[in-house]
């Protein structure tokens, strides 16, 4: 297939600033790239990626001939302040992540943070992303969401993640893989109860699937028919908020104050119930008195 270019934007009429260009590739589809991240990657000196075997096909279809270089999570300080020094020097580097947005999920975090202490130009060109995708597509809340990164992959540890986001109201994304998708349903059941799920598979693709129920219909339906393979976006309905009621709270804030000061009782208590702040506060005004007289 042809996935020839002709119209070119402000980018490849002009020579581009030195500094780090963050460019967005294609989750899956290879035509769903901008033309302006076509212009950066034909006009910037070297590209950096996370693995040169993805990123040259995405370059060889679009006839883009720019030298293409790896940086990784094994990548050294040393190799960070190479690119560094380029930049310095007068380099346009194009920084690119095998797929989706650069930064989301990957090793990139620590160049544009280097870049940024040593003053240099640093700028977007964005583009497809996994997350807001999946999101689009899975019929959750989407006025607040929390993407959480990977999942662990001992049990413990992703418990201890679900008990992170527990308590919030937020939808919750996380990426996962498919050989590890049931475990990290039945921990997410375990610590948050039996909540609407997503899992958003294979995006952009022929083979693109979106799989709704609860957590518990997700796993009789894996259980029976096995797990889909693919790359996987696993998604959560937040924590369903209620307003606590006075006497709840007094209950908490009396078996914390046990152990606690008034400021960490009230602090836990709000992240465990939600409630206003100051009205946590002068709930546990009036109890700490209480405690006092008896």
């Amino acid at each position: 297939m042809d996935y020839s270019y002709e119209i070119e934007g402000e980018e490849a009429r002009r020579p581009l600033q030195a500094g780090l260009y963050l460019v967005a590739t294609p989750i899956g589809n290879l035509r769903d790239i901008t033309l302006r991240a076509l212009d950066i990657l034909k006009c910037v000196d070297m590209v950096f990626c996370e693995d040169t075997r993805t990123s040259r096909t995405l370059l060889q279809a679009y006839g883009i001939k720019t030298p293409a270089s790896s940086y990784h999570d094994h990548s050294t300080e040393s190799e960070r302040q190479k690119i560094v020094d380029m930049i310095k020097s007068g380099k346009k580097i194009a920084y690119i992540s095998d797929a989706g947005m650069p930064l989301v999920s990957d090793p990139g975090y620590a160049l544009v943070q280097a870049c940024i202490q040593e003053d240099l130009y640093v700028t977007s060109a964005p583009g497809a992303n996994a997350v807001l995708t999946a999101l689009q597509l899975s019929g959750l809340p989407a006025d607040a969401f929390l993407f959480a990164g990977f999942t662990p992959n001992k049990t413990k540890a992703r418990q201890d993640f679900w008990q992170l986001y527990k308590n919030t109201s937020a939808t919750i994304i996380v990426y996962e893989t498919m050989n590890r998708l049931e475990e990290s349903l039945r921990d997410a059941r375990e610590v948050l109860g039996n909540r609407k799920a997503v899992v958003a598979r294979e995006l952009t693709k022929k083979f693109e699937e979106i799989i709704s129920g609860d957590i518990e219909t997700l796993l009789a339906r894996f259980a029976k028919d096995g797990v889909p393979k693919g790359e996987c976006v696993l998604l959560i309905e937040g924590a369903q908020v209620q307003d606590a009621s006075d006497e709840d709270i007094v209950a908490l804030l009396k078996k914390s104050l046990k152990t606690n000061t008034r400021r960490d009782a009230v602090d836990e208590v709000v992240a465990a119930t939600g409630a206003k702040k100051n009205r946590v506060y002068e709930l546990a005004l009036r109890t700490d008195e209480r405690l006092d007289e008896k």
